[in-house]
């Protein structure tokens, strides 16, 4: 009887083939590579709250001029989303992202040297709010789209987190920085690590799957095709994405409910959060903590939402996102103390679970119901959301220098929560076919 009946392992010829080896798909190591980017972008995103008060005590400026500046820069950042996904489609994505990087660090570095109010304008919004914006999610759905058939909601989720693991690893040290050395000092810090994301950037992301020789993850070989190269004028393009959307009713109702996702995340907790607290007697470093707490349930939420996404309803996880969210604002001006208790720790949880969970639906609604044009669309979705940002922020500083408090601007969010969860649920999910 032979070794093999025997059940003992045959002998392997040289001419017999190796066993084929699994490979770590190359589309993981671009996702990981887009997070790094995302977490870099994200340093200036936990600067402001923590360097208006710094701000204030040095040069005297009011809430509302430094809100001006922040509503500047949401703007910018919301408003080049679409036009720098019509630029990804034709110069490609690790150029773009290596201009943006390079445009966060002349801002946050540059601002060092300022003097006058109307230089906010420039280096935070301005230059950051441009180079923020041109990466902002839309390059993360980008990357979700090309490199991924499987998994696109819980890569979308993932990849949205970065911007919030970026809070979570900046807003402690930037707002000790600022507090205990002084702000310049956090700014540089914040340039620091944009610099050093951007040579990342250029060596390892590529563009497509193709350019490693590799079909999407999850890409079925037979029947996949890969989509065709952008030509012409990327403004046309993401114009022409604008024009097509507007026709639809979905768009308007995606649009609006962004937007006030826009207002209640960046737009009031992550500008006001840290001074309204400080209203409160409670210390700017405390404040800036439980902010950076709120960005670590951010990474489970998201991450969760995007897993959620591939399985249920986009529509009925908004609404449930939306109410959880409008509750917690209106109960905030009764949470907030000198002190850290118990409710704002609740508080803080579950606004970190809910804070961006509702990217992964929206993109993927953006996807169902306008197909290959679903990118730029969503970009214009998120230029909503940071018009709704822009309006809040400079609204609510507003709100704290005429009545002395922000109780109105967060009751004004909770308000907003409500509306939009009856437009996520009135969205229609009607499937289109791919268009060229």
């Amino acid at each position: 009887m032979t070794a093999e009946l025997e059940g003992t392992e045959p002998v392997r010829t040289p001419a017999s083939p190796a066993p084929p080896r699994r490979r770590i798909h190359p589309a993981w190591g671009v996702a990981t590579v887009a997070f790094i980017a995302l977490l870099a972008a994200a340093g200036f995103r936990a600067a402001p709250g923590a360097l208006m008060v710094p701000l204030h005590d040095e040069f005297g400026w009011s809430t509302s001029v430094m809100s001006l500046a922040v509503s500047v820069n949401l703007l910018l950042y919301g408003l080049t989303a679409p036009f720098a996904a019509a630029l990804m489609d034709r110069f490609g994505i690790r150029q773009v992202v290596a201009a943006a990087l390079t445009l966060v660090a002349l801002g946050a570095g540059g601002s060092v040297l300022m003097t006058a109010s109307w230089q906010l304008l420039v280096f935070w919004g301005l230059l950051i709010g441009l180079g923020t914006g041109s990466m902002a999610l839309v390059f993360a759905a980008t990357i979700a789209n090309r490199w991924f058939v499987r998994r696109r909601g819980l890569v979308m989720g993932a990849l949205t987190a970065g911007s919030a693991t970026g809070q979570l690893i900046f807003l402690p040290p930037v707002a000790v920085v600022a507090e205990s050395v002084g702000w310049r000092e956090a700014s540089l810090l914040v340039a620091a690590a944009a610099l050093a994301a951007v040579p990342i950037v250029w060596f390892v992301l590529r563009d497509h799957p193709e350019d490693r020789g590799v079909l999407p993850y999850g890409a079925d070989a037979a029947g996949y095709v890969a989509p065709p190269r952008v030509t012409g004028s990327a403004a046309r393009r993401a114009l022409e994405g604008l024009a097509f959307a507007s026709r639809h009713r979905s768009f308007w109702a995606l649009a609006i409910a962004f937007a006030i996702c826009g207002a209640t995340t960046n737009g009031l907790i992550g500008i006001h959060f840290i001074p309204s607290a400080h209203d409160h007697g409670m210390p700017t470093t405390t404040a800036a903590g439980l902010l950076a707490v709120v960005g670590v349930f951010d990474i489970v939420g998201t991450v969760a939402s995007g897993w959620l996404t591939d399985k249920f309803d986009p529509r009925k996880l908004l609404v449930v996102y939306y109410a959880f969210r409008g509750v917690g604002l209106l109960l905030l001006p009764w949470l907030l103390a000198e002190s850290v208790h118990p409710s704002m720790v609740l508080f803080i949880v579950i606004y970190g679970l809910d804070w961006v969970a509702t990217v992964p639906p929206t993109a993927a609604l953006c996807r169902e119901i306008f197909g290959d044009r679903g990118t730029i669309v969503f970009g214009w979705v998120f230029a909503a959301h940071q018009i709704g940002a822009a309006i809040a922020a400079l609204g609510a500083g507003v709100i704290r220098d005429v009545f002395g408090a922000y109780t109105y601007a967060w009751w004004g969010g909770a308000t907003l929560c409500a509306i939009a969860a009856v437009l996520s649920i009135a969205v229609r999910r009607v499937r289109r076919a791919p268009v060229g």
